[in-house]
């Protein structure tokens, strides 16, 4: 065994399709590797109601990091994502030409900054934070507010991801390896409370990368299974595109729109980097999921329309 750097707690080696990562030792992924048992995860306090996951089923699969289960369970969450307006001139720049963006009117479209936490998983506890562009379906025609207007009534949107640091090299190999993210290690803090919301994501120096900080948007509380949402983001592996899905059963969740009081700064860093090559307007709104739950599935291999 060795010590971790990160907390100093006892790790073990694990092999992902070749890669040697460190986990804690007596952790989750140590003991269940990804079968866990959902009797024991609904006794922790943090978690409770494991209804959601009951209803799913694990599915042993082959992946790039090895013999896996999907989906991979994410048992207690919480999540903050700004969003924000964009030139479309701007966005096309940064999207492979197999993708369009999605527009709320001519050459204005949508991006975001999200950060999250999460707390019981799989996978053990770690962060992660992301720069996002939001996509239109794939092989989608037909009026691009179409799109936008059913995503937003179903909940269900698509995402190109340009920046998905993580703070676990699990998270890192799973992410990169066999979802095909752009993911990397870093230091990385994401706290939310009823109170206040904030992240801090550090570059490869450890100085200010981007951090993002809020008043908590107003919380609803919803049972579980009442809102479920969807989000596709779309990947490159091995130079064939894939569909990942994400399934997000909100327990807990707020926004607000043109939110005062916002203080975002940018640094020096890839994610930095990103967001001012996407040329943002205004954050025209913040949401914060204090209490979620989520099922990541493993990405399915799809088809792109050929663009010149």
């Amino acid at each position: 065994m060795s010590q971790s750097t990160e907390d100093a707690r006892e790790t073990v080696e694990v092999d992902l399709g070749g890669r040697i990562v460190d986990v804690p030792a007596g952790g989750l992924y140590d003991r269940f590797r990804m079968d866990t048992d959902l009797d024991e995860i609904e006794r922790d306090p943090r978690v409770g109601d494991v209804d959601f996951f009951r209803a799913l089923t694990k599915t042993r699969v082959d992946s790039p990091v090895g013999p896996t289960l999907t989906p991979n369970f994410y048992y207690r969450i919480s999540t903050a994502r700004l969003t924000m307006l964009a030139p479309t001139a701007a966005i096309r720049t940064r999207l492979p030409r197999e993708l369009s963006p999605l527009e709320i009117a001519p050459g204005l479209g949508i991006i975001s900054v999200m950060a999250f936490r999460y707390d019981v998983c799989d996978i053990d506890f770690y962060t992660e934070a992301a720069v996002g562009i939001a996509v239109r379906p794939a092989r989608h025609g037909g009026p691009g507010i179409v799109d936008l207007a059913a995503g937003l009534k179903n909940d269900a949107l698509h995402s190109y991801v340009l920046s998905l640091p993580v703070s676990s090299r699990i998270a890192q190999v799973r992410g990169h390896d066999g979802y095909g993210f752009p993911k990397w290690v870093t230091g990385l803090d994401v706290r939310v409370d009823d109170q206040r919301t904030s992240a801090r994501i550090a570059n490869d120096a450890g100085d200010l990368d981007l951090a993002f900080s809020a008043a908590t948007p107003k919380q609803t509380a919803r049972r579980s299974g009442e809102h479920v949402s969807t989000l596709t983001s779309y990947t490159t592996i091995d130079d064939r595109w894939h569909a990942t899905v994400s399934q997000i059963n909100v327990l807990s969740a707020g926004s607000r729109r043109l939110p005062r009081g916002l203080d975002l700064r940018l640094g020096s860093g890839r994610m930095s980097d990103d967001l001012r090559s996407l040329k943002p307007i205004r954050t025209i709104q913040l949401d914060v999921t204090a209490r979620g739950q989520l099922a990541l599935h493993m990405p399915v291999s799809t088809s792109m329309p050929e663009r010149g």
